[in-house]
């Protein structure tokens, strides 16, 4: 057994049922976002998207929610690997830059203007 299972999904429920009107609320923020009617971005390049904030947020459900969706709608498999080499160098990039945070602390510096 591990931390992320495929059918961990079936907790959707509970958290439904305890949280009702906030689980009603993000699922409708959630359409909204990914599938309103005044969206402008094309649903290929959302999914692609969204697939890039999967990786970058590590959510297994939604990596394979969205890779699915981004083929569904006719995402190549280069356009795929591009997609996970973007999510990568962001990830890796600000793992650098937080970096320069770790290094003013050492430093001594404490990130507040006086």
């Amino acid at each position: 057994m591990g931390y992320h299972e495929h059918t961990d999904s079936k907790y959707s429920r509970n958290i439904r049922l305890g949280a009702p009107e906030a689980h009603k609320a993000f699922l409708e923020f959630d359409k909204a976002a990914l599938r309103g009617e005044d969206k402008v971005i094309p649903r290929k390049e959302t999914e692609l998207i969204a697939v890039a904030v999967a990786l970058t947020t590590q959510c297994p459900y939604c990596i394979e929610a969205h890779s699915k969706a981004a083929r569904k709608e006719g995402a190549t498999e280069q356009e795929l690997a591009e997609t996970i080499m973007i999510a990568t160098a962001l990830r890796a990039g600000a793992g650098l830059t937080h970096g320069f945070m770790a290094m003013k602390f050492f430093d001594g510096e404490d990130g507040h203007q006086h």
